[in-house]
């Protein structure tokens, strides 16, 4: 398998173990989806290194080029409460820091979405624009956004659910301020990217993985079409 269909049957895999075993809940979850993926991944790329959120970090990544970076399980809140389906598997490769290969699995609707075939993202909408956003914790940014935009907000859970949403038409943005780490964002931006979206940080530079601090604080993933009225509207708000 190439390295894109390597991402999407790990994606698939962790997936549908966690559907088996949702009834016992998120800490489980987390656990026995970083098993799997690690297992996996020591199977089928033994020579790369790994950074998930669940795993102790191990230095020897940042003398790689090649570093698949995973969420065992983006929304463990969410994946919680069933029959939510705001949550989602992430599975990345970095290649020199750049979120190179992705899918991201949303299990509940059975989907997964990756680079090694790009989603054809849709035409855009006729109503106002929509920005995907926390259910819990709307970020600053968000609301200058609707307001500079004249936009809605759609609420949804996990950072992957949301970035998805922009990639399958369900929203048209994905701002984010409030805090995020490598894992969050970047099988979900490499996916993003393959669609032919914008991504980048919020101050419009581009997105960096395999740093030796893997806190990435904001993203922005949107219609490549809207970058440069979204980007203005965060200059303004003073980013």
């Amino acid at each position: 398998m190439d390295d894109h269909a390597v991402a999407a049957e790990l994606a698939r895999e962790a997936g549908e173990l966690l559907l088996k075993i949702r009834d016992q809940g998120g800490a489980v979850g987390d656990r026995r989806s970083d098993e799997l993926l690690l297992k996996r991944l020591a199977e089928l790329r033994p020579d790369d290194a790994v950074l998930s959120e669940e795993s102790t970090d191990d230095p020897i990544r940042l003398s790689r080029s090649r570093v698949w970076i995973v969420d065992p399980l983006d929304g463990t809140r969410e994946y919680g409460q069933p029959p939510r389906a705001d949550w989602a598997v992430h599975v990345a490769l970095a290649v020199d820091g750049r979120a190179e290969v992705g899918a991201v699995a949303l299990p509940v609707p059975g989907l997964v979405l990756g680079t090694g075939r790009p989603p054809v993202l849709p035409p855009p909408g006729g109503g106002p624009l929509r920005i995907a956003v926390s259910r819990s914790r709307p970020p600053a940014c968000v609301h200058h956004l609707v307001a500079a935009l004249d936009a809605e907000v759609v609420p949804m859970g996990s950072a992957g659910a949301k970035a998805m949403a922009v990639v399958r038409g369900e929203a048209d943005i994905y701002a984010h301020s409030g805090g995020q780490y490598e894992w969050d964002s970047c099988a979900p931006v490499a996916v993003a990217a393959a669609a032919g979206l914008h991504t980048s940080r919020l101050d419009g530079s581009p997105l960096r993985y395999n740093q030796p601090d893997p806190y990435l604080p904001d993203l922005l993933i949107c219609r490549p079409e809207l970058a440069d009225r979204v980007l203005k509207a965060l200059r303004d708000f003073g980013i």
